[in-house]
């Protein structure tokens, strides 16, 4: 059988994926590497690095520092903040949830879905020394934790049925993997406007979750708060629930949504 050839659109510059191979070695946790450490990541040889990293580094994306140790360069910064600029839901999002962190005291988070899984577009942090922390641009699962759940209940049948067709993993003792069991959990998630998980995702970890609508009244974000299950008693809960709806529907409103 002959297969029809990629469409231009669908074409990959190899050297041009290995290049962002490299920039994607890079975190919070791993701001500098080392020649030896970017190449026992992607597996690329020294010498390819070398050429590789020496081009990026003329552009601006990456700086070699003394010997052979290298950190992203000011570039993808600026690239960053015209991204941030140019996309509303971040510099909307952003003052809202400072003041729900101020508010809660816990760190927020703001996930969309992307794929088949579910990335945190933006984080501010809470007020407590101990804070449940996930970095901006990390993916999780769509199943479990308060967030996903959330994008899960108001997403189309779809990418609903098609993640819950699956085998689900079980990420924790606490992770609900039984697809009749989720199914009514969305469905109150609808009727109640919001999501709760206690150590679905991290052991200890509770959160709350609530949809965020754009001006067509289609939900395009979930608003988290997270942190240690005993800062989530249901006194402090029902406080904390009140200030994060209170926020969802700010959100939304300035998006354009008129509810």
């Amino acid at each position: 059988m002959i297969e029809n050839p990629p469409k231009e659109s669908e074409k990959q510059i190899e050297s041009v994926d290995k290049a962002l191979t490299i920039l994607e070695c890079f975190s919070d946790t791993e701001p500098e590497l080392s020649l030896k450490e970017i190449s026992e990541i992607t597996g690329l040889y020294k010498s390819r690095i070398l050429r590789l990293c020496g081009t990026l580094a003329a552009h601006g994306f990456i700086i070699r520092l003394q010997g052979s140790n290298y950190r992203l360069g000011p570039r993808l910064m600026m690239l960053g903040k015209i991204y941030e600029r140019s996309n509303t839901l971040i510099s909307l999002a952003r003052p809202v949830m400072r003041e729900l962190a101020s508010l809660t005291g816990e760190s927020t988070k703001l996930f969309v879905i992307e794929g088949k899984k579910r990335i945190c577009l933006v984080r501010e942090k809470g007020t407590y020394p101990l804070q449940y922390a996930i970095d901006e641009g990390q993916s999780l699962e769509l199943y479990a934790g308060a967030g996903g759940k959330v994008l899960l209940a108001y997403t189309s049948e779809d990418l609903r049925h098609e993640i819950l067709n699956k085998t689900l993993t079980r990420l924790t003792p606490s992770t609900i993997v039984e697809r009749d069991r989720l199914e009514k959990e969305f469905e109150a998630i609808r009727k109640l406007g919001y999501a709760s998980s206690q150590g679905e995702m991290v052991p200890e970890v509770a959160g709350m979750s609530a949809p965020v609508f754009d001006h067509e009244n289609r939900v395009i974000a979930a608003l988290t708060i997270a942190g240690p299950i005993q800062r989530f008693s249901s006194d402090r809960r029902e406080e904390s629930l009140e200030h994060l709806l209170a926020s969802a529907r700010k959100l939304s409103q300035l998006l354009g949504n008129p509810k």
